[in-house]
């Protein structure tokens, strides 16, 4: 390679795209075939625009490979684009001043025609959305010592360079808001648990456009009722009907840009036989909220919906979460209901608490000393029962998840080892419930799902229950820790 010195202006290029450009160069020769293509797989999974970037630094640097291999890159995106608008989009190509008055008109006429939303809703979201530009949550500004990132052009930089990820995130969360409005519309007593589970997933799978790993639902559709705060789905053959006098928390999620499933299988055999770890980027957006049809719940859903939205005002940047939860549990004390005659303190939750959202793991847990920090997704939720305040596991399982970090083990049963590639191959480290198998044709599965918990792939995630007698509410929803402002992402009109 040669050793000729190049002076760069700043405004040439940028630095994130000149950190790609200086890894591209890099020696690679030592590489095995199989090391090289997930290396390959890692740097070309990026948004257009990082594409375009890389094409103009390529050209600018002289760097005739990298220009090549990313022209054939845009020219496979360009082919699958509808009209010569969405082309200029994708190469950032500026309109003249009256071309951009006369395309913004064109483009807001287009956006409202097709920005419709069908009941039941069953057009993909970003059809509704032509342009890729997904509804921004609901932004709060940051206080005291962190107030300076409001005006901060560093940080604002940061933001820019984070756009296209913002956006996919807002497009999973823009689902999660039409699912839930639907469901909110048609769920009434006498339906069956496993029906309202049935038909939000459906629906969710339809409007995020399910792909795989790519995108779908993030975990099962938790439907638990009264003294049962989480971790609840009908298994196959459940019967459970909702009643009028029932608290039922609706918990479900999606997710979005993960990685593509064809060859998962020998990524998880190569990152075992060489301790080297691959990012999936797969964006969780997880909210949650509360169905109770007899108003006497109504202090108890209050509850948790006010405390939930303390805990999103005290949340930000280096916030110990610890705090944010004792300002969910002030708040939460502060409520009582009234059932058959009996007063009851609200009490929130003790061991349910904020947590962080990390690809393709709905649970990264941190210590809750820990300070929140800039450019993470964390669930900010608040469960306020009438029990004690404090859940166990109990009830049958239906929840399982595997262990992101786990080395090789022999495993006895050859079923056991079928399973676990599925598992690999379907949902990674997503949890997954036992209708979700049935759903994607396994069958005879329990003894081996059974061998995968023993020996440490699989964990299993029972029900979490208060005391018996006892009523559970729960709200929720994902916040995102912009270095400028955080943005509740999927916050909508509803709560």
């Amino acid at each position: 390679m040669s050793t000729k010195k190049i002076k760069l202006q700043s405004s040439d290029v940028k630095s994130s795209v000149l950190a790609r450009v200086i890894d591209y160069c890099k020696d690679r020769s030592y590489f095995s075939p199989e090391r090289l293509q997930f290396w390959e797989t890692a740097f070309w999974r990026v948004h257009h625009s990082t594409l375009v970037a890389l094409a103009n630094a390529a050209n600018y640097l002289e760097i005739p490979s990298l220009l090549d291999t990313t022209c054939d890159r845009l020219a496979e995106i360009i082919t699958d684009s509808e009209d010569d608008e969405q082309v200029r989009l994708i190469l950032g190509i500026d309109d003249s001043k009256e071309e951009k008055e006369t395309t913004d008109k064109k483009r807001k006429k287009n956006q409202s025609e097709k920005n419709q939303h069908t009941d039941p809703p069953v057009i993909p979201v970003y059809m509704c959305f032509p342009f890729g530009d997904f509804p921004e949550g609901e932004i709060q500004n940051y206080k005291d010592d962190n107030l300076w990132r409001t005006t901060s052009e560093e940080k604002r930089e940061l933001e820019r360079l984070q756009k296209p990820i913002y956006n996919s995130v807002r497009q999973a969360a823009e689902v999660h808001r039409q699912v839930r409005k639907y469901m909110r519309s048609i769920v009434e007593p006498g339906m069956l648990l496993t029906d309202i589970c049935e038909t939000l997933e459906i629906t969710a799978r339809t409007l995020i456009s399910e792909k795989g790993l790519k995108a779908g639902i993030a975990f099962p559709t938790g439907c638990s009722l009264n003294r049962v705060a989480a971790h609840w789905t009908p298994n196959s053959g459940d019967k459970t009907v909702l009643q009028y006098d029932d608290v039922m928390k609706l918990d479900f999620g999606t997710h979005i840009d993960g990685i593509d499933t064809a060859n998962i299988n020998d990524i998880y055999k190569f990152q075992m036989e060489t301790n080297i770890s691959f990012c999936f980027a797969g964006h969780i957006i997880d909210s949650a909220f509360t169905v109770a049809f007899n108003p006497t719940y109504e202090p108890l859903l209050a509850a948790s919906r006010e405390a939930t939205y303390t805990g999103i005002k005290e949340s930000g940047i280096d916030a110990r979460l610890c705090d944010v939860a004792a300002s969910i549990e002030e708040v939460m004390k502060s409520y009582e209901v009234e059932i058959n005659g009996k007063v009851f303190g609200v009490k929130s939750i003790q061991n349910l608490n904020v947590y962080s959202l990390r690809p393709y793991q709905r649970y990264a847990m941190k210590s809750i000393q820990t300070r929140m920090e800039e450019g993470e997704y964390y669930g900010i939720q608040a469960f306020g029962s009438t029990g004690k305040g404090y859940v166990r596991e109990d009830l049958e399982c239906s929840h399982y998840m595997k262990k992101s970090h786990i080395g090789h083990i022999n495993l006895a049963l050859p079923r056991a080892e079928q399973l676990l590639a599925t598992i690999n191959n379907k949902f990674s480290t997503l949890a997954f419930c036992r209708r979700d198998l049935d759903r994607i044709g396994e069958t005879n599965y329990l003894g081996g799902l059974k061998t995968l918990c023993d020996v440490g792939f699989v964990q299993p995630y029972p029900p979490l229950c208060d005391v018996k007698g006892s009523y559970v509410s729960q709200f929720a929803h994902t916040v995102l820790l912009r270095p400028t402002c955080k943005e509740v992402v999927s916050k909508g009109d509803d709560y």
